[in-house]
């Protein structure tokens, strides 16, 4: 059985930093795609950073760009988000999903390609993340 689980949110204020993580079993962990999606209340689930199958580049959004960082642990099947000079913006629910052997950033320009929810076979609960002073 796969789990896919997140964990690390909290209440912040703004400037301050919070560490996410995924931790993730039952599936072969370097098979996947994988990717920290963001959900504010009443919008839609978008993708803030992600990492290609088989890839060792990480793609982000111009709205986290050099705030936010993602690494991966292979051996422990985990995978991080560090989130540092949190604003207000950055509220929402975050989500950590799967696809196997997907594509999910251009090598030529570094950003997050158009990710379709859809393809992403494995989603944890989400962990929340406020930022408020």
């Amino acid at each position: 059985q796969v789990q896919v689980v997140e964990s690390g949110g909290g209440l912040v204020e703004p400037g301050g930093s919070l560490k996410l993580t995924c931790k993730v079993s039952g599936l072969t962990f370097d098979d996947y795609s994988w990717a920290w999606f963001r959900q504010a209340p009443g919008k839609e689930r978008e993708a803030v950073s992600c990492v290609s199958w088989g890839g060792s580049n990480w793609h982000y959004d111009d709205s986290v760009m050099g705030r936010f960082a993602m690494s991966r642990d292979s051996a422990e099947a985990t995978l991080s988000l560090q989130m540092n000079n949190l604003k207000p913006e950055d509220t929402g629910m975050y989500f950590c999903g799967a696809e196997k052997y997907g594509v999910c950033g251009s090598s030529l320009t570094g950003r997050i390609l158009g990710l379709r929810l859809a393809d992403f076979q494995f989603w944890g609960r989400g962990t929340q993340v406020s930022v408020s002073s």
